[in-house]
């Protein structure tokens, strides 16, 4: 956090989403957002990724107006949804994971917004 509060980001929330197992900062700036995510548990799927990976990128998000549609589209397109359920985050927002595997190896999370 230190990094990022000399670059000016003060954490707009901090939140956790224990079916998720993170505590998540969100730290806005004009035109986005930076969201750090810390593991509540070594089992955590942030915890797991930490501990193969170490600390470092996770994933991009992409806001979305309309979840069920862009989730419907990007399964038309050939992405994997990583559950077929779509989740409750912070602030309440709506969000699915689309597989790295159907992406080119890159984790993307989709937001209604």
């Amino acid at each position: 956090m230190t990094l990022y509060r000399a670059l000016g980001l003060e954490p707009e929330a901090t939140e956790e989403i224990p079916h998720e197992g993170v505590r998540v900062a969100m730290l806005p700036f004009p035109g986005g957002r930076v969201e750090l995510l810390e593991a509540l548990t070594p089992e955590s799927p942030v915890g797991r990724f930490l501990a193969r990976r170490g600390p470092g990128l996770h994933h991009l998000a992409l806001q979305v107006s309309d979840i069920e549609a862009a989730a419907s589209q990007a399964q038309a397109a050939g992405a994997r949804l990583v559950s077929d359920r779509i989740q409750r985050g912070v602030g309440g927002h709506r969000y699915v994971f689309l597989h790295p595997a159907s992406t080119g190896g890159v984790l993307l999370e989709l937001v209604e917004g």
